[in-house]
């Protein structure tokens, strides 16, 4: 092998760490989802007793889907930093994720798009118990979006499917 080519080799491969300060900036966005999610507990706190039931579950329904973005946060973040920059060394002993170390791209795609259907499935029910102040053609296109997101998490399963036979 010449050393050119060996250098360029070593160049690309070492440019991975560039994805390690996106990582970082995940971390970073999962603050800031935080600080939003108990501004919203918060803001409700003072209104607990005269709140209707539908704008509680609202609410609640709100902080679930920030949670579930949050866990998608994290999954992309680990997993992601895991499969293209470097293993994340957990001394023994300590707490490591079950998951951590197992998911490959193909399968932290499906874990992806399983997540994106679950918010897309409690943002779409957000819109459903509030559908008397939106339009319809509105509401239509809420659920096109989320058949369109079921239909893909099913097509990449079995794309996916297809490529381990």
């Amino acid at each position: 092998m010449n050393s050119f080519e060996s250098k360029l080799e070593r160049a690309l491969y070492t440019a991975r760490w560039l994805l390690a300060p996106l990582y970082l900036g995940l971390s970073l966005a999962l603050v800031l989802l935080s600080i939003k999610f108990f501004q919203e507990v918060f803001h409700l706190f003072p209104v607990i007793l005269s709140t209707s039931e539908s704008n509680m579950v609202l609410v609640i329904l709100s902080l679930v889907d920030m949670s579930l973005v949050g866990g998608l946060i994290i999954m992309v973040m680990l997993s992601g930093y895991e499969n293209f920059v470097s293993r994340i060394n957990i001394a023994e002993g300590e707490e490591k994720l079950s998951w951590l170390g197992k998911l490959d791209s193909g399968s932290l795609k499906q874990k992806v798009a399983a997540s994106i259907v679950a918010i897309s499935s409690i943002h779409l029910l957000q819109k459903f118990m509030n559908a008397e102040h939106i339009d319809n053609d509105k509401l239509m296109w809420f659920v096109i979006l989320h058949i369109t997101f079921v239909l893909s998490a099913i097509g990449m399963a079995w794309v996916d499917k297809m490529n381990r036979y």
